[in-house]
């Protein structure tokens, strides 16, 4: 089917690095040019007119992968100019090249790869969270950077070679750093307090026995707005909570596995969460009880209720409503 010129778009794939990014544009007749810019506002300007020069009467969509924050200004700069983008799961695009038969990995051919998956997969456009939001996630991933650091630290008091004054000093440092990470979470709690919608779904999701104040702050810092998510399957899917089946013919018929293609800040955060649900939550617990009743190893049916829990802060976020057992309990996971 030909592409007319009223709907002709064209595509710009883009491989983000910390002082760099390289853009590739496949015109709306297939043809495709490469140009490297800074990371800087210039550069996000000088994309915007190389873009539209080349793209002459097409309308333009961009596409880039999710690279631990190195995309964020040059996402926000093109959403604020009126583009299409999308920020795409950088394992998507991985799997999309192992399909394509992709041999070189670089910056140029990473772009191109890019260009093609959000020409042929149309991954949904991209909108820049709240201002409140942007504070809280800032919050929430400070404060879990934090308690990492801390566990990493308390690690090494184990170690038989550390002397008595040198064991003080680790232990005064893991001491800084949690009083360091709770500072964050009583900033992430003042905040949504201060936020009316934010304080409205906290209260939403804390009524679901098993969810704390901190996984609310966790899961409103990095789940996407209800509105935006079309159902409690995909708020799973984005937490790489959907079951990966692997089996062939009659004979290969591997263990069903959560597919981890997703946000694993929150995937992370809903893991002991869940356990406690598993014990307190009439819900939880009578699922993963029929679980490994029916004979699933029990981490299996944690991992199939840390997906009916999300799909859970999806339905209470989604219907307005506290947790209801007996609605929730209906859930199809």
């Amino acid at each position: 089917m030909g592409t007319t010129a009223a709907t002709a778009t064209a595509v710009i794939g883009i491989d983000v690095s910390k002082a760099t990014f390289d853009a590739c544009l496949l015109t709306p007749d297939g043809k495709a040019r490469v140009k490297a810019f800074p990371n800087t506002a210039g550069g996000f300007a000088a994309v915007l007119a190389w873009a539209d020069g080349h793209g002459a009467g097409a309308t333009a969509r961009y596409g880039m992968e999710s690279t631990g924050g190195y995309e964020d200004a040059l996402a926000r700069h093109l959403h604020a100019a009126g583009r299409a983008v999308s920020v795409i799961n950088p394992t998507r695009v991985k799997y999309a090249g192992v399909m394509r038969g992709r041999r070189n990995k670089t910056d140029k051919a990473d772009a191109q790869l890019i260009a093609a998956y959000t020409r042929d997969e149309a991954p949904p456009a991209w909108t820049p969270p709240t201002a409140e939001v942007r504070e809280l996630q800032a919050f929430v991933r400070r404060r879990d950077d934090l308690r990492a650091l801390a566990a990493s630290e308390k690690a090494r008091l184990e170690s038989p070679l550390l002397t008595p004054a040198a064991r003080k000093s680790v232990a005064r440092v893991v001491k800084l750093l949690g009083k360091e990470a709770d500072a964050m979470q009583k900033a992430a709690d003042a905040l949504i307090a201060a936020t009316p919608a934010l304080a409205a779904d906290a209260e939403l999701l804390v009524s679901i026995s098993g969810v704390g104040s901190q996984t609310a702050s966790t899961v409103l810092a990095e789940l996407p707005p209800v509105a935006r998510v079309p159902s409690a399957q995909a708020a799973a899917a984005y937490c790489g909570l959907s079951p990966r089946e692997f089996t062939s013919g009659t004979s290969v018929k591997k263990r069903t596995r959560l597919s981890k293609s997703g946000n694993a800040r929150l995937r992370k955060a809903l893991y002991l969460p869940t356990l406690t649900a598993i014990r307190f939550n009439p819900v939880l617990k009578a699922f993963f009880d029929r679980l490994v009743a029916a004979g699933k190893p029990k981490m299996q049916a944690v991992g199939a209720c840390m997906r009916k829990l999300v799909m859970i802060c999806y339905g209470v976020l989604k219907s307005r409503k506290p947790f209801d057992p007996v609605f929730a309990s209906r859930i199809a996971t």
